[in-house]
């Protein structure tokens, strides 16, 4: 089992950053793959970032690619997500999520931070 719990939501103004974490425990995060998804009123959840454990590689949503940046701290054994440049379409529950990385699904999950950005 892998504990997931989020952290850094907030309410910001357009143009404003902010930065989410995730801290994780139970197990060895070496064959992990971490990402982050958010899920906004209405609508469905969608991915918006991941990070492999072991190498760093990232991937991003084309839709915060260039504003929000995943990170890992391995000491700490959390994931970040640095996100500048917030726009009010960014209002979301943020979801922070782990997988084994030969797995097709996310199988933890956090329980959310809310983020919300006025215009």
């Amino acid at each position: 089992q892998v504990q997931l719990v989020e952290s850094g939501g907030g309410l910001v103004q357009a143009g404003d950053s902010l930065r989410l974490s995730c801290a994780a425990s139970g197990r060895t995060l070496s064959a992990y793959s971490m990402a982050w998804f958010r899920q906004a009123p209405g609508k469905e959840r969608e991915f918006v970032a991941r990070i492999r454990w072991s190498g760093g590689t990232t991937y991003y949503a084309d839709s915060v690619k260039g504003r929000f940046t995943i990170s890992r701290d391995n000491a700490k054994n959390t994931v970040s997500l640095q996100m500048n440049s917030l726009k009010p379409e960014d209002t979301a529950v943020y979801y922070c999520a782990a997988k084994v990385v030969v797995r097709a699904e996310y199988e933890y999950w956090g329980q959310g931070t809310q983020v919300t950005v006025s215009s």
